[in-house]
């Protein structure tokens, strides 16, 4: 789906991308949390990457899996067979930490579907090539992979339908290894043959910072340095072990909704433009 926010300037969505998966990993308190699990998953669907594909089923195993084998805590509701106890504070940080991976799942795939290849090349194009040909392949590795497989297996099932279900994945899985490789050697070759890192060669860049992306990149330094000050002044601490609790007050209410500004920054794009397109549509 198209996006007001993918056509704001490269620069303008990595700093955004990279501060929102930065505050995903490192601020655990719940509320922040709660925030950026909400935000990825919305602004994820708007732009058409399905999240409830796996957003549900990394919440459930992660959720499940620490209580299995972390016992710490002061707050024990019941004991394993094995004498082990399960203890709220464990199920607390499982909780915890499948939000903090499905947050950052969702704004991984936002930013595939935002930070294109072409948009990675121009932004490290000129400085660090290497880098940007790095993060674009790696970007576009995983759907790429997807789409080949899919193809495959439908090719399987028109022309091999009778085949066993392990001997159509092993031969699905060498096919579609060949192919990667092939495809690789042929890349290198055409960009050995279009000049890719010559000392002196030109670049196309297809977009230009304007105003737009000045006022988005002020914002998002603003919220980021108020989320930083805050943070280091212990207002978004919290701690699961051996009990849970953290910082509160009026303080971390405002870092709060900051984050909340912060997160929900590319959907409040979408809609203001959305509606400034139909006022205009409707005065024609």
């Amino acid at each position: 789906m198209d996006s007001a926010f993918s056509r704001c300037h490269p620069a303008v969505n990595f700093l955004y991308f990279a501060c929102m998966l930065g505050f995903t990993m490192f601020l655990l308190h719940p509320v922040c949390l709660a925030i950026s699990l909400v935000c990825a998953g919305c602004y994820a669907a708007h732009l058409g990457a399905r999240p409830h594909l796996w957003l549900l089923p990394v919440l459930l195993t992660t959720a499940l899996i620490n209580p299995l084998f972390s016992h710490a805590g002061l707050t024990v509701l019941a004991y394993f067979p094995s004498g082990n106890a399960l203890t709220a504070e464990a199920i607390a940080f499982g909780l915890a930490a499948a939000a903090m991976m499905a947050a950052a799942i969702g704004w991984c795939a936002a930013m595939n579907r935002i930070l294109t290849a072409d948009k990675l090349t121009a932004l490290f194009g000129r400085r660090a090539p290497t880098l940007g040909l790095l993060l674009s392949m790696a970007l576009g590795f995983v759907p790429r992979l997807g789409a080949r497989l899919r193809a495959i297996r439908q090719a399987q099932r028109a022309l091999q339908p009778h085949l066993r279900p392990l001997q159509s994945a092993a031969q699905a899985v060498s096919i579609l290894l060949t192919w990667s490789m092939e495809s690789a050697i042929t890349t290198a070759d055409s960009m050995k043959s279009r000049g890719y890192g010559l000392a002196r060669r030109t670049r196309y860049l297809p977009c230009r910072f304007d105003r737009r992306d000045a006022a988005l990149t002020a914002i998002i330094a603003a919220a980021a340095g108020y989320l930083l000050c805050g943070a280091a002044q212990g207002a978004l601490r919290w701690h699961f072990y051996p009990t849970i609790g953290g910082a509160g007050g009026l303080y971390t209410a405002t870092l709060a909704a900051a984050y909340a500004l912060l997160g929900a920054l590319p959907g409040l794009l979408d809609w203001k433009e959305a509606r400034a397109w139909k006022r205009l549509r409707s005065n024609i």
